[in-house]
């Protein structure tokens, strides 16, 4: 069972750390907390930390001072004056129960990055069911390439960035809102960037009417003087944001009453070149480096961010065009025998369709796209099982890791092994990562491509490949 979030507010969260010199992150480890841990130090706190297991994150934090401690105790919190933790972790967590007792400031991580952006002007918030890493990365990419300097606090670690995080300027601010248990209604943003609007996150959400809602509620904390930058061609999008009272820049590829609209679109290896037009002029010309047609909405409403921003046209042009990719966003990995690999952080049925159709493009003439993929929660691949045998069935062989739980147990009798079977004899659920990846080198040959995909700890297979030598 996961921890509720606090919903304290920037005010209230500012006198609670008045006197605090020090600051316990409890799950450090997590990408957005790890930006925040550094961002803190920056700010001049005593900043520590735990997590469950050593990664390249809390190494990069190590080697910046920072004290990560890899098991959860209470003792861990001597010598610290308040607590920020991820909702992700359980409500009877020692260092949480320890600070409860003691009397500590315990903030929750959205409420305390709602506290942490009230110092920037501009607070340009990335939203959506799926898309928000890879959208947030755009914009970042773009606006430090344009020389905009913003501060960012994205979900993926980027190149430009040389992490998950960047401390620009304090005019602009730009952060990936996560919808999960309402986290993004902590957060207090100027422009409302919303994607697109799916069923998700079932263990939370019970209906599609609640979701509206909540990012209806996410677009209205921007005020009559904020932004709503918006799906037009999504239909739920346009119903959450019907009551939406600021002002509104919304953008498609089939709506003729969009704002910014996608026109003379073309694709070669599914990247795509098209013409972005204002009410019929045009804006700029995209071409895109990353390959799926559902980059071209990503890179539509990263245009509208970076207008509201000030970027030319020719500065949105230069940085669209050299945006390669953020981590684990079909981030290539290296090659078997000439067979390439990819990672990807796609979990949802949508996501994965969408990953799957660009990946396509990758494959030679009469090659096969592999697919391994990780479920993530057994309570979302319950839900959207029947859309996840349809999403995955666009690969050529389909390999299924266990399900990866988080925050979960298996109380609804869903499986990797039932999902290998509704979707045929191209699908297996080998029993471990040392199988997947015997499989995979055994099986493909050069033509083919590889897609791995999941939210949970899939990544690890990499370990197990053995990429070929010139890649090293």
């Amino acid at each position: 069972m996961a921890t509720e979030n606090t919903h304290f507010g920037a005010a209230r969260i500012e006198k609670a750390l008045e006197n605090c010199k020090s600051i316990f992150f409890i799950g450090i480890g997590g990408i957005n907390m790890s930006s925040l841990a550094h961002i803190s130090k920056k700010r001049g706190y005593l900043v520590g930390g735990s997590d469950r297991a050593r990664s390249a994150l809390t190494e990069r934090l190590e080697e910046e001072g920072i004290k990560i401690f890899y098991a959860h105790s209470s003792e861990n919190l001597d010598g610290y004056d308040a607590v920020v933790y991820t909702v992700a972790i359980s409500p009877d967590n020692p260092e949480y129960l320890r600070a409860k007792e003691l009397g500590l400031p315990c903030i929750s991580r959205a409420d305390y990055l709602g506290y942490i952006m009230t110092g920037y002007r501009r607070r340009i918030g990335i939203s959506g069911m799926h898309g928000k890493s890879t959208c947030t990365s755009m914009c970042a990419h773009t606006l430090i390439a344009g020389r905009a300097a913003p501060t960012v606090l994205s979900g993926a670690e980027l190149p430009i960035m040389g992490g998950a995080y960047y401390v620009g300027g304090e005019e602009n601010f730009l952060f990936e809102a996560c919808e999960y248990m309402d986290s993004f209604l902590d957060f207090n943003p100027t422009v409302a960037v919303v994607l697109n609007i799916e069923m998700d996150h079932v263990d939370y959400f019970k209906s599609m009417e609640q979701i509206r809602r909540s990012y209806a509620s996410f677009a209205s904390i921007t005020g009559e003087d904020g932004y709503a930058v918006f799906n037009a061609d999504d239909a739920n999008v346009r119903l959450a944001l019907e009551g939406y009272g600021g002002h509104r820049i919304s953008f498609g590829i089939d709506s003729a009453d969009a704002d910014l609209r996608a026109v003379n679109i073309v694709s070669k290896n599914e990247r795509y070149s098209f013409d972005v037009t204002e009410r019929g002029e045009t804006v700029c010309h995209i071409d895109l480096s990353v390959t799926g047609r559902h980059n071209i909405y990503n890179a539509l409403a990263a245009v509208a961010v970076c207008l509201l921003c000030g970027l030319d046209r020719e500065a949105i042009e230069r940085g669209l065009f050299s945006f390669c990719g953020a981590a684990r966003r079909m981030e290539y990995k290296g090659s078997l025998s000439g067979v390439p690999v990819f990672d990807d952080y796609g979990h949802h049925p949508t996501e994965v369709a969408a990953t799957l159709s660009g990946a396509a493009g990758l494959v030679g003439r009469c090659g096969r796209l592999f697919c391994l993929f990780q479920p993530h929660t057994y309570s979302r691949t319950h839900a959207l099982f029947e859309d996840f045998a349809e999403a995955l069935d666009v690969a050529d062989r389909v390999l299924i890791a266990d399900i990866y739980a988080a925050r979960e147990t298996d109380t609804l009798g869903v499986s990797s092994e039932l999902l290998a079977r509704r979707i045929g004899k191209k699908a297996r659920a080998p029993q471990s990562f040392s199988e997947a990846a015997e499989l995979i080198k055994s099986e493909t040959k050069k033509g083919d491509a590889v897609v791995v995909m999941g939210a949970g700890d899939i990544f690890k297979i990499f370990d197990l490949f053995g990429f070929d030598e010139d890649e090293k």
